[in-house]
């Protein structure tokens, strides 16, 4: 099965993030709306106008796959929920024991590549039930903690981090090559944005256009003390 992630962003400022979205690397497949706006990479990233359930800033995990019904048997043994939604088709929503959810759809995206990826990240305590379900639809780990804590699951296009932490979808980006490079490119477009080395890799950090916590784009895993594949 192939399956792509698509991180779903709402927001009150669409047309600054499809700015942001361009100026990280990213490329609309078609004209933006500010409803909804896509944006193709190494995953898809999906700007959203806010709801009356999604205030601005929450994220949100989509996956598409080019089986829907192979996805659902995959995902029998789990909580699911199957339904119609407008403009989607049928979408299946997953929850897990800590009430965090994420749906799925068919409807596989060509993503362009490139060198900027999504990776959301999905936080809860027991990290063995969200990679069981995404193991389930051909996600497979790569980069792990050796103490438990962090496992990063790879699609087709673009992954997931899987965190301990109170449960929540947070927003999050990969990048390979030059991060100075592209956090100049974020301040040449108008954002705020620095590169900061953390423990596990560099990061670039840039002003979230809502105004919330910093958005975060890390650089790739380089270093692998306290780690593994």
């Amino acid at each position: 099965m192939t399956v792509i992630v698509q991180q779903i962003v709402y927001t009150a400022k669409p047309q600054r993030w499809w700015l942001l979205a361009e100026a990280l690397g990213f490329v609309a497949p078609f004209p933006p709306d500010p409803a909804w706006a896509e944006f193709h990479a190494d995953g898809v990233l999906a700007v959203h106008e806010v709801t009356p359930e999604h205030g601005a800033g929450t994220t949100e995990i989509h996956l598409l796959v080019d089986d829907l019904n192979a996805a659902a048997s995959a995902l029998s043994a789990f909580d699911v929920s199957r339904a119609d939604m407008e403009g989607v088709g049928e979408v299946l929503t997953v929850r897990a024991a800590s009430g965090v959810s994420v749906t799925v759809s068919a409807g596989v995206a060509a993503p362009a590549g490139g060198d900027i990826a999504v990776q959301p990240i999905w936080f809860q305590e027991d990290l063995a039930e969200p990679r069981t379900i995404l193991e389930s639809l051909g996600l497979r780990a790569g980069i792990s903690a050796d103490r438990g804590g962090w496992v990063e699951m790879l699609s087709d296009g673009g992954s997931v981090g899987l965190h301990e932490g109170e449960p929540r979808i947070g927003l999050s980006f990969e990048a390979r090559g030059d991060l100075d490079a592209r956090a100049s490119r974020l301040t040449d477009a108008g954002f705020e944005a620095s590169v900061v080395d953390e423990a596990f890799a560099r990061t670039v950090r840039v002003a979230d256009p809502d105004g919330g916590a910093e958005v975060w784009i890390n650089g790739i895993q380089d270093d692998l003390h306290g780690y593994h594949r």
